[in-house]
């Protein structure tokens, strides 16, 4: 029988374990850290693609940018990574709150508060990976058109994979909120997942139309970015 969260975090898992845990009947992971670690593959790619222009003369004009991409790339890569765990842990407090006791009335109610308890915080973890992952394509929107062109595909790569991820995060978000209890969080949360999927898709076409095109950019500040 399967723990309901994994026996070591999922960063320090190989890929196939990762993946042969993914494909068992483990309770975790599913969806929520699928979309987290693949968004982190994304914010990777972010990182590698900014490293990748560094101290490269052709792109002296964007130097501040790249340092700034790589720096956080790197930082969004690890806080998906820590996402991923969390949607865990997220997932087997609602399932240990689906497992109360409800033989009376008092039990059903108790289990039913947990369960709403349990239901907001699986909801607000997918919510924040849908931030980090309009975090990674806002940074490889700046990029594209500014750093190595022999990586433009690379961004194309990570754009796919991050809006992929964000909309895996938003239906986990979506399937726990009537069972929050709450109509006025649910509307509101709901709202901010439409609000935060729109802005990545349009970074997402953003990317992949520059790519496409091949143009060179002006010079950005990550002032101007934020």
């Amino acid at each position: 029988m399967h723990d309901a969260t994994p026996d070591q975090p999922f960063r320090d898992k190989t890929v196939s374990d990762f993946v042969d845990r993914l494909a068992s009947s483990a309770p975790v992971p599913g969806g929520g850290s699928a979309s987290a670690v693949a968004a982190s593959l994304g914010a990777g790619l972010v990182a590698m693609v900014a490293t990748l222009s560094v101290d490269r003369p052709r792109y002296a004009e964007h130097a501040a940018l790249h340092a700034d991409a790589s720096a956080r790339g790197r930082e969004l890569a690890d806080r998906l990574l820590a996402i991923a765990d969390e949607d865990a842990r997220a997932y087997a407090g609602f399932s240990a709150a689906a497992k109360m006791p409800k033989a009376t009335p008092a039990e059903q109610e108790t289990r039913r508060d947990a369960m709403r308890v349990a239901a907001q915080a699986a909801a607000e973890v997918p919510l924040r990976c849908i931030e980090a992952c309009r975090d990674v394509v806002a940074a490889a929107e700046a990029l594209a058109g500014r750093s190595n062109v022999n990586a433009a595909s690379d961004l194309d790569v990570a754009a796919l994979l991050v809006e992929a991820a964000a909309r895996g995060a938003a239906a986990n978000v979506r399937i726990n909120l009537p069972s929050v209890g709450d109509d006025d969080y649910a509307e509101r949360t709901a709202a901010r997942v439409d609000s935060l999927l729109l802005e990545t898709e349009r970074l997402a076409a953003a990317v992949h139309q520059v790519v496409a095109s091949g143009a060179a950019r002006p010079p950005v500040t990550p002032r101007d970015l934020a």
